[in-house]
């Protein structure tokens, strides 16, 4: 299922163990909204552990600020709580997963 955090959640909803996958979005943003579904298609098809969380960039500026987010969609990976890798754009439901089973065997 996918996580909507905010400024005040994204801590707690940030995974402390294992992958997360963290997408900064706007309602104004084409490719954000493109994205968003192969974002639900991911999550629909994925049984590696993969935590989903999506975070609006106009109501939640701190975290976006924080992790440096400039375009959008902006995509970052956590292991562990810890930012791995990020990637700038809209992402094909392939490109995604090779980006993602990329870092999980990276990682492990």
């Amino acid at each position: 299922m996918i996580c909507h955090s905010t400024d005040h959640t994204f801590n707690n909803d940030l995974r402390s163990e294992g992958l997360t996958l963290v997408n900064f979005w706007a309602t104004w943003c084409s490719p954000c909204r493109m994205f968003a579904s192969v974002l639900e298609d991911f999550d629909a098809t994925r049984r590696d552990g993969v935590k989903i969380v999506k975070i609006n960039v106009d109501e939640n500026a701190e975290t976006a600020s924080f992790y440096g987010v400039m375009s959008l969609p902006t995509t970052i990976l956590f292991k562990d709580g810890k930012p791995v890798d990020k990637q700038i754009g809209y992402m094909s439901q392939e490109a995604l997963a090779g980006w993602v089973s990329a870092n999980v065997n990276s990682t492990r």
